[in-house]
C-alpha cells in the first residue's frame, strides 16, 4: 500500500459508557477523516459514543455488539461483507472478540479479510489463557497501547512480539488548552474569584479516586478551598453520599460532563487526579518535574500535596509549564495521528493473520 493511498478504517466499540477511551476514538477518527481517509464507527445504538459521533463528524453504524454472542459476530461479518474495509480497529474486549471471530469467518470466503488492529487503553490485569494469547498474538496484525507500561505488560505476560505492539499515547490538541485568563474563566463559569479552587476532570469511576480527594478536602490547611468535580459516571451516587456525610456540600460541586473542559481547567489553582488503577497513559506525571506524585489511596498525602501547591504559586507555575512543554513534545494530536497512520498502513499492507 502506497504511503499516499487513502485507507478505509472501521473502528468498533462495545462500551456503552463515556470517558477518555471513547473521546480518543472519536478524536482520532475525526483526525483521520481530516486527512482524507474513510473512517467509520460501529457500536451499539444505545452507546454514548453513538450519540456523540455526529458531533465529531464521524459516521456511526449501529450494530448489536454490546455483548458477546453470535448476533454480534454475524452483524460484523455482514457489515464487512457489504463494505470494503482495509483495517478494523477494535477497542474493548467484547468488540475485539466479536471482530476477531467475524474476520475469521469472513476469511473462510473468497475475499481476504481486513487487518485487525487492537488498541488497548487500560492497564488492567490480563488473563494469560490460550484464547487470550490467540487474540493478541495470532488474530491481530498490530497492537496499539496508550502507554509504554501497557506495551511492556503485553510483551511480558502474553509473549507478544515487541515488533507488533506500539505505544501511542493519546494526543492532545494543544491549541485548545493554551493557558488563558483564570479570572475570566471563573467569571464565565460563575465561580468565586478569590477562593482557591481544586479540580478533577475524570469519569466518576471507583479507581479514579474521587473519594480520597473528597476526604482530602477535610484535611486541608487551606480550609477555604473548594473542589470542582467535572464528569459523570457510575460512582455519582456514592460521591454525593460522601459529600453529604462529610458536610462538604458548600465546598464541593459536581458539574457533570462538559463538552468544553478548557475553561474549567483554566479556572483551577490545582488539578488533582488521585487515580490508582487502570490508567491508559500512566507516564505523563513525573514527580517534581511535571506534577507532584503522592502515595496512592492516601487522603493525608493527597491533602499535603494540594496544600503545598496552594501555598507555593511559583512551584505550581513551574510544574504547569514543564507539563505543557512535555505534552507539546510527546503527546500532540498530530503526533498521535502520524503514528496511528503508520500502524494502519503496516497492518493493511500485511492484510493477513499471523
Amino acid at each position: 500500500m502506497r504511503a499516499t493511498e487513502k485507507l478505509r478504517i472501521l473502528h468498533t466499540e462495545a462500551s456503552l459508557g463515556w470517558g477518555g477511551q471513547e473521546i480518543r476514538i472519536l478524536t482520532e477518527a475525526a483526525g483521520m477523516r481530516g486527512r482524507g481517509h474513510d473512517v467509520r464507527l460501529a457500536c451499539p445504538r444505545n452507546a454514548h459514543i453513538y450519540a456523540e459521533a455526529s458531533r465529531y463528524d464521524v459516521p456511526a453504524i449501529a450494530l448489536p455488539i454490546g455483548r458477546k454472542g453470535p448476533a454480534g459476530v454475524l452483524a460484523l461479518r455482514g457489515l464487512l461483507a457489504r463494505h470494503r474495509v482495509d483495517v478494523v480497529n477494535t477497542h474493548s474486549s467484547t468488540d475485539s472478540w466479536l471482530a476477531a471471530l467475524g474476520l475469521r469467518l469472513f476469511w473462510v470466503g473468497k475475499a481476504r479479510p481486513p487487518a485487525l488492529v487492537r488498541t488497548r487503553h487500560i492497564s488492567a490485569p490480563i488473563a494469560n489463557r490460550a484464547p487470550t494469547r490467540w487474540l493478541y498474538t495470532r488474530a491481530t496484525a498490530e497492537i496499539v497501547t496508550t502507554g509504554e507500561a501497557i506495551r511492556q505488560q503485553l510483551i511480558r505476560e502474553l509473549g507478544v512480539s515487541p515488533a507488533r505492539v506500539t505505544s501511542i499515547p493519546t494526543g492532545v490538541d494543544s491549541a485548545l488548552f493554551d493557558p488563558g485568563d483564570k479570572q475570566g474563566a471563573r467569571r464565565m463559569l460563575k465561580l468565586p474569584q478569590a477562593v482557591p479552587l481544586v479540580g478533577i476532570v475524570a469519569t466518576l469511576r471507583s479507581w479514579k479516586g474521587h473519594r480520597y480527594l473528597i476526604e482530602a478536602m477535610t484535611l486541608l490547611a487551606h480550609r477555604e478551598a473548594q473542589l470542582l468535580i467535572v464528569g459523570e459516571g457510575p460512582q455519582r451516587e456514592a460521591i454525593e453520599a460522601q459529600i453529604a456525610e462529610l458536610g462538604l456540600a458548600h465546598r464541593v460541586r459536581l458539574v457533570g460532563n462538559q463538552y468544553d473542559i478548557a475553561p474549567w481547567l483554566r479556572a483551577l489553582d490545582v488539578f488533582a487526579l488521585p487515580s490508582y488503577a487502570n490508567e491508559g497513559v500512566p507516564q505523563i506525571a513525573i514527580h517534581d518535574s511535571t506534577a507532584l506524585v503522592v502515595a496512592k489511596q492516601n487522603a493525608v498525602a493527597l491533602a499535603a500535596g494540594i496544600d503545598r501547591l496552594l501555598g507555593n504559586a511559583a512551584l505550581g507555575a513551574r510544574l504547569a509549564w514543564a507539563a505543557r512543554e512535555r505534552a507539546h513534545g510527546k503527546f500532540g494530536l498530530e503526533t498521535m495521528l502520524d503514528e496511528m497512520e503508520g500502524v494502519f498502513r503496516r497492518a493493511a499492507h500485511g492484510n493477513r493473520y499471523r
